[in-house]
């Protein structure tokens, strides 16, 4: 019952903000495949940097893009070499003048999107799950959050069938 529903969509305006910033009557569909396309965009090119959230504002002709990072040093590059060439990219895809803002975040352990990531990495890289589970949340811990609940679903360990695992 109710598993799926975006628990984002319930709580946005109420404890947390909209990842998108505009109004728009009449292109608002191009706006959001735009938006869209943008963060596809950036979290593919820029995935190593481990991009937590990307908010977009929009005025009449320009973009803000906000990047929340753990790493802005892999973002930006060596004097900012990395981000102008990001930003000429975002510009050519939008035909509009693109700010980018780069936010640090200081306690990636704490960030849900970036645990879950890293989780996710080491089972690429074929760490046993339990074992990349367990140590991110103890890591979690450590970092002073409240709690954590993960789960971890597929042919874990290799096996023929499918199954999914919580940990809290």
């Amino acid at each position: 019952m109710g598993q799926k529903v975006n628990p984002h969509g319930l709580r946005v305006g109420v404890i947390k903000d909209w990842d998108s910033k505009w109004y728009a009557e009449g292109e608002f569909a191009d706006y959001l495949k735009e938006d869209y396309e943008i963060r596809k965009y950036l979290k593919k090119k820029l995935y190593s940097a481990g991009i937590s959230k990307i908010e977009i504002e929009r005025a009449s002709d320009r973009v803000k893009v906000i990047i929340y990072t753990a790493k802005p040093g892999l973002i930006i590059g060596k004097g900012g070499a990395e981000i102008e060439v990001t930003k000429g990219e975002l510009a050519k895809m939008t035909g509009k003048k693109v700010l980018v803002d780069i936010k640090e975040i200081k306690r990636p352990d704490r960030d849900a999107q970036l645990v879950a990531e890293n989780i996710a990495q080491q089972l690429e890289n074929r760490v046993s799950y339990r074992r990349a589970v367990k140590s991110c949340m103890g890591r979690t811990m450590k970092a002073g959050a409240l709690g954590i609940k993960a789960a971890c679903g597929g042919r874990l360990g290799g096996a023929d069938i499918a199954r999914s695992e919580f940990y809290s």
